[in-house]
């Protein structure tokens, strides 16, 4: 058992949260093959205020997915902590903050990476969300806004002040994005530093990756995100059998059918290329999977690239 400030976890690693992908069907597989801890995509906490209904479907999650945390972005101190109270009655395990998000339309409204430019309001917001919920509260940040403002020790500083649990570090900054390699360095320092836990995340794509940030960075757990998509076996560091990746697809799909009726094909076709990457024939089953529009048409695709092999 781990204790990353109040939450307890049976593994250091957990899942990260990817827009598009880290929904409930996918925690779920995850969680079934060793991970930690999920999360939601990150929310907008104006979406919840107003309970915007596509915002609120976000925040749905189920019992096999604990602990869990709901993740939220905003700027506004009060909205935040307003939207942390609205999540909190759900009865997550933590919220988090996402102040680490680089997309443009987040950053464009002075939402997630771009809070690090502003050490002062990143612990007015932390301040007000502690305070308004009972629950522990984390915050996701990355080193910068770019090469020229590191000031990531003045947002953990601020963080630390306000009462936070733990801080999740991505090891790049805004302007990187997820390109070029993340600074295992300053996620050290940051965790020398610190004094409150401190999750590592950036270019964990194996679990003996995983491993190796721990072990390099000190951290007592580390977040793993694209490198899960399509391979839920990074969290037990299992080499899965080709039966196996079928057998998953499957049960992924008939999740995303259960969660989402027959749109949920359309939404698991992004996840079965990857799962089918880098095996033989997956180019010709990504073409007909493409095209599928029904539950058994794309069994028969699965079923005749496992049978290919």
């Amino acid at each position: 058992m781990i204790e990353i400030g109040k939450i307890k976890l049976q593994s250091p690693l957990v899942l990260a949260p990817i827009a598009g992908f880290t929904d409930s069907p996918f925690r779920r597989i995850c969680v079934s093959h060793g991970c930690a801890l999920t999360m939601t995509e990150l929310i907008s906490a104006e979406g919840i205020v107003r309970k915007n209904k596509k915002t609120m479907d976000l925040l749905k999650f189920t019992d096999m997915e604990r602990p869990f945390a709901i993740q939220i972005f905003g700027r506004k101190p009060e909205t935040l902590a307003e939207a942390a109270a609205v999540a909190e009655s759900l009865e997550p395990d933590l919220i988090d903050i996402n102040m680490g998000c680089p997309a443009r339309k987040v950053v464009g409204s002075g939402n997630g990476a771009a809070l690090l430019r502003e050490p002062a309001l990143v612990a007015r917001i932390a301040e007000a969300v502690v305070k308004k919920t009972k629950i522990p509260v984390s915050a996701k940040i990355r080193t910068g806004w770019d090469e020229s403002s590191l000031n990531y020790m003045d947002v953990v500083k601020a963080l630390e002040d306000s009462g936070i649990s733990f801080i999740i570090v991505h090891g790049r900054t805004r302007v990187q994005q997820y390109t070029g390699h993340a600074d295992w360095n300053i996620i050290r320092e940051i965790r020398e530093k610190s004094s409150i836990p401190v999750i590592g995340n950036g270019d964990i794509d194996s679990y003996e990756k995983a491993l190796e940030m721990m072990e390099f960075s000190g951290c007592p757990a580390v977040m793993i995100g694209r490198g899960a998509i399509g391979n839920p076996w990074i969290f037990s560091g299992r080499k899965p059998e080709m039966h196996e990746i079928i057998e998953t697809i499957k049960l992924h799909l008939d999740l995303m059918l259960d969660e989402y009726g027959n749109r949920g094909i359309h939404m698991m076709r992004k996840h079965i290329v990857r799962y089918i990457h880098g095996i033989k024939n997956a180019a010709r089953a990504r073409s007909l999977i493409v095209k599928a529009t029904g539950r058994e048409e794309i069994i028969d695709i699965l079923n005749e690239l496992e049978q290919a092999q």
